[in-house]
């Protein structure tokens, strides 16, 4: 190995040793800052559905299998729902479990961005009430389950912001399609260590 080459190792080595460093001491990483840290698993991504316009579609304009009518992606949360998953594929990312909301918008968002067996569970679902309060369960059930790090790979759960708010009010306003990246805290527990808006994950491939 010549000595730039050395170098390069050196550096990169430092760089990720400073990344784990923060997270360990309790600051949250920027979104560059976490892609060599998911490459290695051991996090649960909390993500926020893509962007839907607030109103339901009327029957011309609905998806041709949104037979429901349901709330369904716009163009921007197509696009950056597909813009996410290709920067996990390109970045390799692995992902391992994908549980989502069973609304037609978060299946929408896991279908674009092309995430494999994604299991749609009630607890992460709105309830049929798009945009109201959930229930305490549903808080409890979320906080508990972004605890569970799984080991070499990382886990994704699709939800929408009443949950989020009802099971993390400490992480104020979550945006569209952002995803809140759950981590051990160095003590035992998990916190979250950064967060990743959705038009962020095209500049990080």
């Amino acid at each position: 190995m010549n000595r730039s080459v050395e170098a390069a190792v050196i550096l990169g080595v430092a760089g990720v040793m400073t990344m784990l460093s923060m997270v360990t001491h309790g600051q949250t990483a920027a979104a560059e800052a976490l892609v060599p840290l998911l490459r290695k698993g051991g996090y649960v991504l909390v993500m926020r559905h893509a962007s839907s316009p607030r109103e339901a579609p009327d029957k011309q304009t609905a998806n041709a299998d949104n037979v429901k009518l349901e709330r369904q992606l716009d163009e921007a949360g197509r696009t950056g729902s597909s813009a996410m998953g290709k920067a996990l594929r390109d970045l390799k990312i692995p992902i391992g479990e994908v549980l989502s909301s069973p609304t037609y918008r978060a299946l929408e968002t896991v279908r674009f961005a092309q995430l494999l067996n994604p299991q749609a569970r009630t607890e992460l679902g709105d309830g049929g009430q798009s945009m109201q309060s959930v229930s305490d369960a549903q808080g409890v059930w979320l906080r508990e389950r972004a605890t569970r790090l799984p080991n070499g790979t990382n886990v994704i759960l699709v939800t929408h912001m009443p949950n989020i708010a009802r099971a993390f009010p400490d992480w104020g306003p979550v945006a569209d399609g952002e995803v809140v990246v759950v981590g051990a805290d160095g003590k035992g527990g998990t916190r979250a260590i950064g967060r990743i808006k959705i038009d962020e994950w095209s500049r990080l491939r």
